[in-house]
């Protein structure tokens, strides 16, 4: 049986990167199209969400099932965040909204073949050792929700050990909600951690959970302010994911 299990996530495991790069390389032709130009930003978006992320996750026996304190408004920009527990946390957050919004994600990623290339196209780029960079970050934000783009940042700047349930979060997101004057919307993703951890032999197929929460309101909110709505933010996941390990004991 122990074989069997090891068996099943070398297969499991190699499909995920190997369906990946298949529909990378099958969607390249008209993926490249829109890169042509930034207003055709929400037609690469659409590919994005609808046929790279959802074969993926439906692909690997991934379902995910969201539920809505409030409907994102396919007008408006927001800053989107979530706890970060796994590679398929992008795939999801693609799936969790019609709204583009635009990754601000680290810059190592844009080494990677192919999807690389897209990712620096459109994705936010930041050095977490430059300040400088952190800079541009901002710049290149204001740029994005200027256009009516949302912004989605993983605040706990890593995926943390598996051992950690949420950990710290980082300033960046909260700043730019405050900075900009509008919405956060917080979400919680239960299950991807569990179902798709970055140990190589671990993992199973199965339905993955979400809870997009009401929106937390920054008008009116000013730098001093950043710190307590750090932590209002990150209760609210913070609160649901322990919630959710109790009923599981």
């Amino acid at each position: 049986m122990t074989f069997l299990k090891y068996a099943f996530w070398l297969i499991w495991k190699i499909w995920f990167y190997v369906l990946v790069t298949i529909i990378i390389l099958l969607l390249t032709p008209i993926l490249f199209v829109f890169t042509l130009r930034e207003k055709w930003y929400p037609q690469f978006y659409w590919v994005a969400r609808n046929l790279w992320a959802k074969p993926i996750l439906y692909g690997m026996g991934f379902y995910p099932e969201i539920s809505k304190n409030q409907f994102i408004e396919k007008r408006g920009s927001y800053i989107l965040v979530a706890n970060h527990t796994s590679v398929t946390d992008v795939m999801l957050m693609y799936v969790c909204s019609k709204n583009p919004f635009v990754f601000v994600g680290k810059k190592e990623l844009a080494r990677t073949p192919v999807f690389g290339y897209f990712y620096k196209r459109f994705a936010i780029l930041v050095d977490r050792s430059s300040a400088e960079s952190r800079k541009q970050v901002y710049a290149s934000a204001k740029k994005r929700l200027n256009s009516g783009l949302s912004i989605c940042i993983f605040p706990e700047g890593g995926v943390p050990d598996e051992s950690v349930v949420l950990d710290k979060f980082k300033d960046g997101a909260f700043s730019l909600a405050i900075d900009f004057q509008i919405p956060i919307i917080p979400m919680t993703f239960f299950d991807n951690k569990r179902l798709y951890p970055f140990r190589f032999f671990a993992g199973s197929p199965g339905k993955m959970r979400v809870k997009i929460h009401s929106f937390v309101p920054t008008q009116g909110l000013t730098f001093n302010d950043k710190n307590s709505l750090k932590e209002k933010v990150r209760n609210i996941i913070l609160q649901e994911l322990e919630a959710d390990a109790k009923s599981t004991q």
